[in-house]
């Protein structure tokens, strides 16, 4: 049989993170919000009125164009791209053709063992559409998201399977969220994906007929899409069948894929310059002070992680998830000033775990990188022993008081008595010995039971060195 693999572009729309819309003044995300509460005669399309350009909107979308590495054009215009649907009130949506606001660039995309490289073909501004919902046999219209400020990004047709899709997804989203453009949230409709599936023999050059998936709105209903049409493709090439260019519609809660329509061309949409708006003029001081705020970006954090502080790849990944994640590592590993693989142990198996309860960045906790790095130190300098370390950082968020005031008000310094750990080592094996002489006939495993009771009966402060030279001696 033939091989076959999978050739994917995708068209992603990213909501930007403006206080308002595009051309009003109208309140931007309206995510929970009743329907039709944040529209104005703009946003609705009503006659007479006149958009006004944001200019956030255009900052944001030339940083995210210059971390997508493109062109950023110097001077671009905004069109009208005309079609009808219910929820596109004037009939036609404001968005760019031509000239858009940049051209090309690029996200590389790490798989396991290779590194995908996908282009970007086309990267503009637009206004969004409203949202259409059919409830009771009737077909409802809510206009809040109208005139929502979005990029779009079209790719070349780059991907190569679902996975791929999945993972430059994930790293779209990284991006988008360390820039500060995007919550990038696809639940919410920050962000969202129609991707343009087609098949060929493996390793042709060419392009087949493709057609688009639309209304994806999570990163693994889009892996099941991908997998699902490619299956479908596949079927109808082998059955003889030529492969029609439809628009696609996911049905998330059948998981199933419909035929919604034809696919248009650009011709459908009769673009045209829009006459109410003027060109965008980036010129070079507005734009170097639009480049200021581009940050270290997120694959090359991660390369310096890896080599600058020698921490495996997994670290390094885990670490460079998201920004303030990674601004609390730098911070909290300058502050120790020893070995950072030890710091990622400590920020990985219990800061990390402090965030996600919580829900809140790194940069939010009232444990300061620099209190970790004081925690760490007292751990390694036996002031207090590992778990009472690891109790500390709960005590520490909870009041914001340093690791040494809370360790001098409650007590909590580590026992290193050499004499006391040793009668509370005998006291325990005295009130034991069941445990005691299974011990002898060969279950070495309840050393661990031992040195439990022990630090019970010491409030936790042993030090767990002594404890356990204490029982050896003690047990033989």
């Amino acid at each position: 049989m033939t091989e076959y693999e999978t050739v994917i572009g995708l068209e992603t729309h990213i909501q930007l993170n403006t206080t308002t819309k595009i051309f009003c003044s109208c309140k931007a995300d309206s995510w929970g919000d009743p329907p039709n509460s944040n529209i104005c005669p703009v946003c609705t399309g009503l006659p007479g009125v006149l958009p006004v350009l944001n200019r956030v909107v255009v900052e944001k979308g030339a940083l995210l164009a210059a971390a997508m590495q493109a062109q950023i054009q110097p001077v671009s215009y905004f069109d009208r791209k005309n079609y009808f649907y219910p929820d596109l009130p004037k009939g036609y949506q404001i968005s760019q053709y031509d000239m858009s606001l940049a051209r090309g660039g690029y996200l590389d995309v790490p798989m396991p063992g290779y590194i995908r490289r996908v282009r970007i073909h086309k990267l503009h501004i637009e206004e969004d559409a409203g949202k259409t919902k059919n409830e009771y046999g009737q077909r409802l219209i809510d206009f809040n998201r109208c005139g929502v400020p979005l990029v779009e990004m079209v790719t070349e047709p780059d991907l190569r399977s679902a996975e791929e899709v999945v993972q430059y997804l994930i790293r779209l989203r990284q991006l988008l969220r360390w820039i500060g453009v995007s919550e990038a949230d696809m639940e919410k409709a920050h962000l969202r994906c129609d991707a343009n599936v087609s098949i060929r023999p493996r390793g042709a050059e060419y392009l087949n007929p493709k057609t688009e998936i639309k209304n994806v709105n999570s990163i693994t209903a889009v892996r099941d899409a991908i997998q699902m049409e490619t299956e479908r493709q596949i079927r109808e090439v082998e059955a003889g069948r030529r492969v029609e260019a439809w628009t696609l519609d996911w049905d998330e809660e059948a998981g199933v894929l419909r035929k919604m329509r034809s696919k248009e061309t650009e011709a459908d949409y009769r673009y045209f310059r829009e006459p109410d708006l003027l060109p965008i003029l980036l010129d070079e001081p507005w734009l170097e002070q639009i480049l200021a705020a581009l940050p270290e970006l997120p694959l090359a954090r991660r390369s310096r992680f890896i080599e600058q502080y020698g921490l495996p790849d997994y670290d390094a990944d885990i670490l460079t998830g998201e920004r303030s994640l990674s601004d609390y590592f730098e911070a909290a590993a300058s502050a120790y000033g020893g070995d950072p693989k030890r710091v990622s142990n400590w920020l990985m198996n219990d800061v990390l775990r402090m965030i996600n309860e919580r829900g809140i960045p790194a940069g939010e906790l009232l444990l300061t990188p620099e209190y970790l790095a004081e925690v760490i130190k007292l751990v390694d300098s036996g002031a207090v022993n590992t778990n009472t370390g690891k109790s500390l950082l709960e005590k520490i968020q909870s009041s914001g008081h340093s690791p040494a005031e809370i360790v001098q008000a409650e007590g909590l310094a580590q026992v290193s008595d050499s004499e006391a750990i040793r009668n509370a080592v005998s006291e325990v094996l005295a009130e034991a010995p069941e445990q005691v002489a299974a011990y002898k006939s060969g279950k070495t495993n309840l050393i661990g039971w031992f040195t439990g009771q022990v630090m019970k009966k010491m409030g936790g402060k042993a030090d767990p060195r002594l404890v356990r030279a204490a029982l050896d001696e003690l047990l033989a």
